[in-house]
Order: structure tokens, then C-alpha cells, then sequence
């Protein structure tokens, strides 16, 4: 029998390089970042004054951190925020200047392309494509502590934009989502149609997840 177009089958991982694999798997409960938990907070009621104040519009985590919204918690201390960018002055440039004065005005400083915020490094992505656009507006709430709530990218929505992306840690990333069952699989392949991108989840599927 012919499988379902929106069945998502178990990996084939070893044509994804092992270094791939290890920076995208979830990590032993003994090499997590026991502080990580409350300073994300912190950053987090940081990111959410500045929503208040205006500053930035609604937001979406994404990337590592988004993944482990939705799979195991790993150690890392930066996160991608997605957020619309402001265009500022006559020729409409697209600037984080807002962003940088707000933050930077309140102590907080810049490493990279980075704001160093209560000890997270976060990087303010503008959306790249209608799929983010959609991924912000789609974002899961989700409460990380009391009156602390925050926007996360949807499961579905970090597959298909890693699939977008197409880095070798971004595939990584899609097996170990397919290998968790936390897809929803109409979900999943209603925003990869939309986004035009089903031909490259099927060429996916054909090289890393058909038996």
C-alpha cells in the first residue's frame, strides 16, 4: 500500500556527518547548563519589556533554542530571536538601531552580531522569507516561569525552515524532529506546501528517511 503523502518515516542518519549529528542531538541530562534555565528567564523578561515598550513587534524564537522547546534542553547561550526590523528615515533602510539603543542604553552590551542580555547572547534575525513571516505570526506561547510567558517557533515551522536553510546541522536538525514523533504531519506538509518547498522535502525523505 502506497504511504500517506504526509506520513514522515524514521531517519536513515548516516549520510549526515557524525559532527552534524552531535551538534544537533539532544544532550545527557549531566551536560546541561544547570544556571541556564533562570538567566534565560531573565533575558527573556528582557525581550518582552522591550515588546511592551514597542521597541520590537511580536517575536519567535527559533533555531537551537526553539528546537529544545520541543525536544531535550542542550547546552548552549545563544539564542535567535526572529522579530520584524524597523525601516528608519527617507530611503526606508532596514536598521536594528532601535533594538541596539534600547539594549545597549540599559547596560547591555554588544559581542558580534550578538547582545550580550543577562548573560544569553541574542541574535535579532529579521524574518528571511514568507515561511518566517508565517512562523512568527504561528508561534507557540509558551509560560517559562510565573508571569513569564514567551513565542516559539512551532515544530513544524523549525523543520521547514531548516529544510529552507539546508546547512548540514539544519538536516541533522529534521532527522532528530522526524526521529521524536512531535511532528504534526498534516501540519508539516500543509506549510511546506504553501512555501513551495514539498519537492525538497520529498528529495529529503529519498536521501535520509526511506528505508
Amino acid at each position: 500500500m502506497a504511504k500517506k503523502r504526509s506520513e514522515i518515516r524514521k531517519s536513515r542518519s548516516t549520510k549526515i556527518r557524525a559532527e552534524d549529528l552531535k551538534e544537533a542531538a539532544p544532550k545527557a541530562e549531566a551536560d546541561r547548563l544547570p544556571t541556564a534555565q533562570p538567566k534565560f528567564v531573565k533575558t527573556l523578561k528582557v525581550v518582552n519589556e522591550m515588546m511592551a515598550a514597542g521597541v520590537i513587534g511580536r517575536y519567535a524564537i527559533g533555531g537551537a533554542v526553539g528546537a529544545t522547546f520541543h525536544l531535550e534542553p542542550m547546552p548552549t547561550m545563544d539564542v535567535d530571536i526572529f522579530v520584524a526590523i524597523h525601516a528608519e528615515g527617507e530611503g526606508l533602510i532596514i536598521t536594528p538601531k532601535p533594538i541596539y539603543d534600547y539594549l545597549i542604553g540599559r547596560g547591555y552590551s554588544a559581542v558580534g552580531e550578538s547582545l550580550k542580555v543577562e548573560d544569553w547572547l541574542v541574535q535579532f534575525l529579521p524574518p528571511t522569507s514568507p515561511l518566517v513571516e508565517e512562523g512568527i505570526v504561528q508561534a507557540d506561547e509558551v509560560e517559562v516561569a510565573d508571569d513569564v510567558r514567551t513565542f516559539v517557533l512551532t515544530a513544524e515551522h523549525l523543520v521547514a525552515i531548516a529544510l529552507q536553510t539546508g546547512r548540514p546541522k539544519d538536516k541533522a536538525r529534521i532527522i532528530h524532529f522526524t526521529d521524536s514523533g512531535k511532528l504534526d504531519r498534516e501540519r508539516l506538509v500543509g506549510i511546506l506546501e504553501r512555501h513551495g518547498l514539498i519537492d525538497k522535502w520529498r528529495d529529503f525523505e529519498n536521501q535520509f528517511l526511506n528505508d
